[in-house]
């Protein structure tokens, strides 16, 4: 009898430890990828679309801000844009025929007025001071009809397209500003953490919400050395939580960690928690969002033999 209990006790010890060495098994918490979504620009909530555990998609409106001020702000940039643009072609254009044309009459009443004062001058009538006043009149009209006639030098066309170009990009820029107003979700998943309420102001870069990806979760669980020599990337893994303990959630095996450590706190025994262990972390698909963070989960990994 004594012999056939020492032959139960040997196969029940074979066949542990044959199922140990084809698996490793390991216990974590389901986590997901969190973004949070922050205000790129300030202002009050005027309304607020979302609340903890709603669905949203990439582009579905979470947030309006308050946007009366940039408004004012886009109507005011509009019509700078509108005078430095007709500055620009003011510049570019020149001037006006009617002005040169006064420019030259002008010239040509300057050069009239020389020639007499030169000839008065001449015989005894008029003084050297009238001369050189007469000949200052005539290079200022000069001057003038010969700028006009140019039209703008180069520097000024650059600058007054500088100036329009200026204008133009601060419309862009408080255009953009109008849109961040309309806070939108940037990727798939479900409100987990809403920080704000209606009505309130908040700052540029202040933090709204937190979205959970829950389409694809993740399970972090700590192997020893002896069993991380086993471990693959890419191995399957069976993942079973209390709720449904005979359904297993299929993942695999995308992060080995390189570093020991620890083993986290939350481990029961204060014996486990010395022992150095690496971290592993599996990928399972959630399209029906059973798993959710914080839940308790066994993990069991499939060793491949050769």
């Amino acid at each position: 009898m004594r012999n056939i209990s020492l032959l139960l006790i040997s196969l029940v010890i074979i066949s542990c430890s044959r199922k140990n060495d084809k698996q490793i098994s390991a216990s974590g918490t389901i986590e997901t990828t969190e973004v949070t979504v922050s205000a790129k620009v300030g202002g009050q909530i005027t309304k607020l679309l979302v609340n903890e555990g709603s669905s949203v998609k990439p582009g579905d409106t979470l947030v309006f801000l308050d946007r009366t001020e940039l408004d004012i702000q886009l109507d005011q940039a509009v019509a700078n844009t509108a005078a430095a643009d007709a500055q620009y072609k003011l510049t570019v254009k020149g001037a006006r025929e009617e002005d040169i044309t006064q420019a030259e009459a002008t010239l040509k009443n300057a050069e009239d007025d020389l020639n007499r004062t030169e000839g008065l001058l001449k015989e005894g009538s008029i003084t050297q001071k009238q001369l050189d006043d007469a000949r200052t009149r005539h290079i200022l009209a000069k001057q003038n009809y010969d700028k006009l006639k140019r039209g703008s030098r180069p520097e000024e066309i650059d600058a007054a397209r500088a100036r329009r170009d200026q204008a133009v990009a601060q419309v862009k820029a408080i255009k953009k500003k109008i849109e961040d107003s309309f806070v939108v979700a940037p990727v798939n998943g479900v409100i987990t953490q809403k920080a704000v309420e209606e009505g309130e102001v908040v700052m540029p870069n202040a933090s709204l919400f937190r979205i959970s990806r829950l389409n694809k979760v993740h399970l972090v669980i700590y192997v020893s050395e002896e069993e991380l020599a086993r471990v693959k990337l890419g191995q399957e893994a069976k993942v079973y939580i209390d709720a449904e303990p005979k359904k297993p959630f299929m993942g695999k095996v995308i992060y080995i960690s390189s570093i020991a450590e620890f083993t986290p706190k939350n481990v029961q025994t204060k014996e486990d928690r010395t022992k150095l262990v690496f971290g592993v972390k599996i990928e399972i698909p959630n399209p029906e969002q059973t798993l959710k963070p914080g839940m308790p989960a066994d993990a069991i990994i499939e060793v491949n033999h050769k």
